[in-house]
């Protein structure tokens, strides 16, 4: 009784400021009404209901139309962060990721929360966390903090039985990209310790979550029998999507979005089952997607280029209309689209072309065209193109 009581007052809250002559039967309808998934929405997954939210807020209704840039924890820490600073100053820019938990899983900067202090986890990158987000603040720069959810090597080796081990009972690391170990997304003390990291990053005041490596090491299906780990009967989309759903029911009432950056070829395919990302399921549960469509990262023959890196209009063109058709499924769900688009050079790629201001542009038109006003810029040194044109 108490339960619903609390419901039908949250939701008089919601409601009774618009709708002052809601009687008692009104609200009780409304009541069981929220707590109805969308039908369509089911309809088109009706496998995964415990996936659908029910009554989805965005808790920013008005925040702006972001155009951002990702900064390290080095460089919000140092004296490139003034540099960055003028850059959103001197543009029509408006935003900044900032790394609060990073690629190797340092948090990076004292939180004074002596239950995460514990995991001797935390380096003070950002000595004057304060400091920064006062700049931020002043600048009316809107900050998103970036944390690295399952990749996280530094607590691998903390705590093992979050992690993966090989048979003989080592922490296993994936070798193919620089050593790196994950943690377990089936284990929920792993979810409870990046949202815990979350809502300090709220407290000091970031407007925005942003969750990375939301998934399991690239090719985990090849070794999913081999190593040791705990699991239950979920797949590993579900106890991915299950992670962002939680994360961001923890999350909404503290006023911040979330977000995910997500493979932008997810949009592409049915679900990439081998790293646990489906990208309707965990659309759905997010207030904004970030697709990591660099035309770097698709290989030859995708949306019909040789070279997909020398072609960044018709690559970034072909990853939105994949995005939009996918995100169709979850309806009234969707989130706002926001994609990481590429300010670097890779050239590791066969065919591959220099990126200047010409290329950026073109894939800021390419957003333009498919309806997406708002992008997030990545070079991983946070040096970023003179002269590009972000209004378009």
């Amino acid at each position: 009784m108490d339960i619903l009581l609390a419901a039908l007052m949250m939701i008089w809250g919601n409601l009774s400021g618009s709708h002052s002559g809601l009687t008692m039967d009104q609200l009780v309808q409304a009541s069981l009404n929220s707590n109805k998934p969308p039908e369509k929405v089911v309809a088109n997954f009706p496998k995964d209901v415990a996936l659908i939210p029910i009554n989805k807020q965005d808790p920013q209704k008005d925040a702006p139309i972001v155009k951002g840039i990702y900064s390290t924890a080095f460089s919000a820490g140092g004296g490139r962060f003034n540099t960055l600073v003028k850059l959103i100053d001197d543009t029509d820019l408006n935003a900044m990721v900032i790394d609060v938990k990073d690629d190797d899983g340092y948090i990076t900067f004292d939180t004074g929360n002596p239950e995460l202090a514990a995991f001797g986890t935390t380096q003070k990158y950002i000595a004057d966390i304060g400091k920064v987000m006062t700049t931020l603040k002043e600048h009316n720069i809107y900050p998103i903090a970036r944390i690295v959810v399952f990749k996280d090597t530094v607590l691998a080796k903390k705590r093992p039985d979050y992690s993966f081990l090989n048979p003989d009972g080592t922490i296993w690391s994936n070798k193919a990209v620089g050593g790196s170990s994950f943690v377990n997304p089936y284990k929920k003390e792993v979810w409870d310790y990046n949202v815990a990291v979350a809502k300090e990053a709220i407290k000091v005041g970031f407007k925005e979550i942003q969750f990375d490596y939301v998934r399991f090491p690239e090719g985990f299906e090849t070794r999913e029998n081999i190593l040791k780990y705990e699991k239950d009967n979920r797949t590993r989309t579900d106890a991915v999507s299950s992670f962002v759903k939680y994360a961001k029911e923890q999350i909404t009432p503290l006023g911040a979005r979330v977000s995910v950056d997500i493979f932008g070829y997810a949009a592409s395919v049915p679900a990439a089952d081998g790293i646990g990302q489906d990208f309707n399921k965990i659309s759905m549960n997010v207030d904004v997607i970030s697709p990591m469509i660099y035309p770097s990262h698709y290989s030859t023959g995708w949306f019909d280029s040789k070279v997909p890196d020398a072609a960044p209009y018709v690559t970034i063109n072909g990853a939105m209309k994949d995005t939009h058709k996918k995100l169709e499924l979850i309806d009234a769900l969707k989130p706002v689209v926001r994609p990481w688009i590429q300010d670097f050079t890779a050239s590791w790629v066969k065919g591959y072309i220099k990126y200047g201001k010409h290329e950026v542009d073109e894939q800021i038109r390419a957003l333009k065209d498919n309806g997406v006003n708002e992008f997030l810029l990545w070079n991983a040194g946070n040096t970023f193109t003179p002269g590009v044109n972000y209004t378009q």
